[in-house]
């Protein structure tokens, strides 16, 4: 079975799909944001205090950074907890079915998405620092900076993890076995991948062309994903580039804002460094992994049909 097939296994009401979502959001949009809402309550000094800041400018209260990292990251943790409970128990499920086609998950694939991606964004960030240095500002500060690195390698992967099972997992399988294709689930979840990411303060600082890279990195994503017929590489892929976006560079108006080593202090503005990776550095990076693994059949994984398989599989009861 390819990594759309796996939809079919277990139980897949059309209402088990739903109630699955339901959970996923009140996890991720409530029971995951009371921890951050009783340290914000803490820090304000009233109830009106708290109102006014709301949850997206919370930080304005003086949470410490890596604190306010932490704490949105929870909600995402109880996001992706529901979901695997969803798949567990209402679809009886198998959690490998939802991240691989293959027996087992293939962790080599994570490291291998985690440690080429993250050399990429590295190199890529030095380099722009050394082209314009008159727009960065060298923050280290040893403890708040090891604090971050703490949080960002433990527990940034639970909120990449929750999009990329969700998005990449659980959605395209689904929206997949359902319209019998593949080209129409890439399309969708990379789209709403990309416009979930449009309440970040960044979009409203640079405009909605900023969805070209949200969109773009979605469908990279989904790319990896179906010709190498499971997420572990973009689990790897999608990890190391919040990691290093937390604890390299940070500003004032995007959504990370942290105890890096860099603040970048100029104007937000769109610049070629918005297209770079969605134009170049994502393709070369699809013909690496593609010589790496042998991909072959493009046109068929991107775009063909999804067969309901021939026997039947029920997971129930099985781990």
């Amino acid at each position: 079975m390819n990594f759309i097939q796996q939809a079919y296994k277990g139980n897949r009401d059309w209402y088990l799909w739903l109630l699955t979502l339901f959970l996923v959001f009140i996890g991720w949009q409530f029971i995951g944001v009371i921890p951050l809402a009783l340290v914000a309550f803490k820090h304000s000094s009233g109830f009106a205090e708290f109102i006014k800041a709301g949850e997206d400018n919370f930080m304005s209260l003086g949470i410490n950074s890596s604190l306010f990292l932490l704490l949105i990251i929870i909600s995402f943790a109880c996001g992706l907890l529901m979901l695997l409970i969803g798949v567990k128990y209402i679809h009886k499920r198998s959690l490998t079915s939802l991240i691989t086609s293959r027996d087992k998950i293939d962790w080599n694939r994570f490291v291998s998405g985690f440690i080429s991606w993250g050399v990429v964004a590295i190199i890529s960030i030095i380099v722009g620092i050394f082209l314009v240095p008159e727009n960065y500002v060298w923050n280290f500060r040893l403890v708040p900076f090891a604090t971050l690195i703490v949080v960002s390698f433990l527990f940034l992967p639970l909120q990449t993890s929750f999009e990329e099972v969700l998005f990449r997992g659980y959605l395209m399988q689904g929206i997949g076995a359902l319209v019998k294709n593949r080209w129409f689930p890439l399309i969708v979840t990379s789209a709403v991948f990309g416009l979930l990411h449009g309440a970040n303060p960044e979009v409203e600082k640079l405009g909605y062309i900023s969805m070209v890279f949200y969109i773009g990195t979605g469908l990279f994503y989904g790319i990896t994903t179906l010709m190498d017929e499971g997420t572990e590489l973009a689990l790897g892929l999608h990890a190391v580039n919040n990691i290093i976006a937390a604890f390299f560079v940070t500003t004032d108006w995007t959504v990370f804002q942290t105890d890096a080593l860099y603040i970048d202090t100029s104007e937000p503005s769109v610049g070629w460094e918005m297209f770079f990776p969605v134009l170049v550095l994502y393709p070369l990076m699809l013909a690496y992994f593609s010589k790496k693994y042998g991909w072959k059949n493009w046109i068929e994984k991107l775009t063909g049909r999804v067969q309901k398989p021939i026997k039947e599989y029920s997971e129930i009861g099985k781990k």
